[in-house]
């Protein structure tokens, strides 16, 4: 085969595959999404960061504007009942939990101090993770080292597929300017050094949530979600979630159900769920303030979308 009949097959290859993975129906755009645990999870406060234990029974969570905290919520006949702070969570900035895909481990960024005999918090958020004892119950935090942490460089957003590979974001890392998301694998005694994620079409890539089997790999870009699929060793071109999910509002922290059904995402989104009521009188004090303790007053709530994946 000639260069130029190989080029010519690879590039029409490359666009057939990428077009027909456009055209797959991963969400209905003319779904709506729905609030995940209206008012017990999703509050009038902020809410990010789902992740759920193996039987789908307890999710964890963050909340806070100010002070991040990790807390969870169990499902009881049905139920989400009132959530609690995780036992290893509540005095430093922690977020982003993720648990792995046995369940035995939560991995999750934060501020705390990296010496245990220090009182202060770091300036930069690190990769922790904890190991599961029984129950609700969680060991103490242990740090991450190099060279998945990098002092004074801020890591988040951490997801862990089936075989370890630890993906997360970092900014102004390995001389990559702004936000951009890593691979770490998993040797079976330690992590290797994190590889830049390069996928066409997202300049910045934030947020990763990869599948357990790794075939798909969901990220925020600026105020909108992507999805990517693997092919071979490399990732599809980006593919812009629908306008059912990025409407323009501010969205991040995409997680998906263990069985693949549901799209889970932070969302500021009010379009679609509150508007004022401008035929209406003007509202008073007490009306303003009883819309500002809404949901919907622009924080951040846990969404949820019905996906095909």
């Amino acid at each position: 085969m000639h260069i130029w009949q190989y080029l010519l097959y690879s590039t029409a290859f490359c666009f057939t595959d990428f077009a027909t993975l456009a055209q797959q129906n991963f969400i209905d755009s003319s779904t709506k999404p729905e609030v995940f645990g209206p008012n017990i999870i999703s509050t009038p406060y902020t809410e990010w960061s789902t992740t759920f234990t193996p039987d789908g029974n307890t999710v964890y969570f963050s909340q806070g504007a100010i002070y991040c905290t990790i807390c969870f919520s169990k499902k009881v006949n049905g139920y989400w009942t009132k959530p609690q702070v995780a036992n290893f969570s509540g005095l430093w900035r922690d977020t982003d939990p993720f648990i792995s895909p046995d369940g035995s481990k939560i991995f999750f960024s934060s501020n705390r101090p990296i010496e245990r005999d220090r009182m202060k918090p770091e300036k930069t958020f690190q990769l922790w993770y904890v190991d599961h004892i029984s129950a609700d119950e969680w060991s103490a935090p242990k740090y991450l080292d190099s060279p998945v942490n990098l002092r004074g460089i801020n890591s988040a957003g951490p997801s862990v597929s089936e075989n370890g590979t630890l993906y997360f974001c970092s900014v102004n890392r390995d001389g990559h300017p702004g936000w951009g998301s890593f691979s770490s694998r998993w040797n079976g005694r330690e992590y290797e050094k994190p590889i830049l994620l390069k996928i066409e079409g997202a300049e910045t890539m934030m947020d990763p949530f990869v599948s357990f089997d790794e075939k798909y790999l969901i990220f925020a870009s600026g105020n909108d979600l992507y999805i990517s699929f693997k092919k071979n060793k490399d990732w599809s071109r980006a593919i812009k979630l629908p306008t059912s999910v990025n409407n323009g509002n501010a969205n991040q922290s995409p997680s998906v159900s263990r069985d693949g059904k549901i799209l889970y995402y932070s969302s500021a989104r009010d379009r679609g769920f509150y508007q004022r009521n401008v035929k209406g009188k003007p509202l008073n004090y007490d009306e303003l303030v009883t819309e500002m303790q809404s949901l919907f007053n622009g924080g951040f709530n846990i969404l949820m979308v019905p996906i095909n994946l």
